[in-house]
């Protein structure tokens, strides 16, 4: 199902003939080997050109966001024709660099601003990490949670706070401490925050770093955390309880696909965003492919038995995937951001039955009640 906000289906230009090629390029912010948000977008490269036989790939790594616009010209001068740029930072480059090449096409994942030859598009972990939170709430002994976090813009906090509010539902006393780290791709600093927060009481952990490091050092005390963009199961099989799983390639597939028939064209995209859900098949619930909890901690969560206002008396296992259920259908009956909602200075955000829109969660500055620890932007 493609749930884009406005899809102009406007036929201006000609669709790419069977036998040409198309070459497109990616810019990537960390190193193919980091685990995480780079090699699940490279392994989704990998699987474009699978799926789409006339798509010729390039891509550089490591690139750091204020210095995008050189690669992007080196792109241009390879002959990309589309080009990919897969970090929130690049957003002014590209722009730019879209003003200077108006015949390219450009995709900005997790980007807001568009432009008629610029698309914007995010596989969101927001769902999930509700679920993730569910878990997290229920196998804390501390009632502490930590996160690590990446930097304060509106995706991170709104995972954050997804996390928070799927802890709360299962257990009111969770509280999520928050870490910022200042970088996406930063082991060193992923570990002393880490380590930081277990300082504090903090016995289960999630983040927004581009590594297994936080997983690794969790498992050194024996503490639970999640994967994050790809399996990361095999860093410690005894303590991944679940995670977050993407697949960039169903966003990457469907919109070439659209840029090779002609639907979409280097004029007519300044109204196109992709953000894509559970719903879509563009994320995951899981700790590796298929595995939505990891046996390890079954016992432990179907032991949790809560009294849920909606379901009754039910265990964190089954209210898991309930709600999964309930989010992962063409029209979700359930949304975490929906009302009654405060944050945690004690302003509504949402009334009863209100749910947050698109525009809304794209912005997101506020924090959840039980969300601890520096926000900046903070309303």
């Amino acid at each position: 199902m493609r749930r884009t906000v406005l899809v102009l289906l406007l036929l201006l230009g000609f669709a790419l003939a069977q036998s040409d090629t198309l070459k497109v390029g990616f810019i990537y912010v960390g190193p193919v080997g980091d685990a995480g948000w780079t090699f699940a977008h490279d392994l989704a490269r990998q699987k474009t050109i699978e799926a789409l036989p006339n798509v010729e790939t390039i891509f550089v790594e490591s690139v750091p966001e204020p210095e995008v616009e050189p690669f992007i010209d080196q792109l241009v001068a390879e002959g990309a024709q589309v080009i990919f740029a897969t970090s929130f930072g690049y957003g002014d480059g590209v722009l730019s660099a879209a003003e200077r090449y108006p015949d390219v096409i450009f995709g900005h994942a997790s980007g807001v601003e568009r432009a008629p030859n610029v698309m914007t598009y995010m596989a969101d972990f927001y769902q999930v990490y509700y679920l993730n939170g569910l878990i997290a709430g229920a196998l804390s002994e501390s009632n502490k949670l930590g996160y690590v976090a990446a930097f304060p813009i509106p995706e991170v906090k709104r995972h954050i706070n997804a996390f928070a509010l799927g802890a709360k539902e299962v257990n009111p006393e969770a509280e999520v401490e928050v870490v910022w780290i200042f970088s996406w791709f930063d082991p060193a600093g992923a570990k002393e925050a880490t380590e930081a927060l277990i300082d504090k009481g903090a016995d289960v952990f999630a983040f927004t770093e581009d590594t297994p490091t936080v997983i690794q050092t969790a498992a050194e005390q024996g503490f639970p955390s999640f994967s994050h963009y790809a399996s990361m199961l095999e860093f410690s099989p005894d303590t991944v309880a679940s995670g977050q799983l993407v697949n960039w390639e169903t966003i990457y597939i469907d919109f070439l696909q659209g840029v090779i028939d002609g639907t979409y064209t280097s004029e007519n995209l300044e109204d196109l965003d992709y953000f894509w859900l559970l719903q879509d098949e563009a994320v995951e619930a899981a700790a590796a492919p298929g595995v939505v909890i990891n046996p390890v901690h079954e016992e432990a969560l179907r032991a949790a038995i809560i009294d849920h206002p909606e379901f009754g008396e039910i265990s964190v296992y089954d209210l898991v995937f309930e709600r999964l259920a309930q989010m992962e259908v063409a029209e979700p009956t359930f949304d975490p951001f929906t009302g009654p909602l405060s944050d945690r200075k004690g302003n509504r955000v949402y009334a009863e039955g209100e749910q947050a829109t698109l525009a809304e969660l794209l912005s997101l500055q506020w924090a959840a009640e039980n969300v601890v620890g520096p926000w900046e932007g903070e309303p």
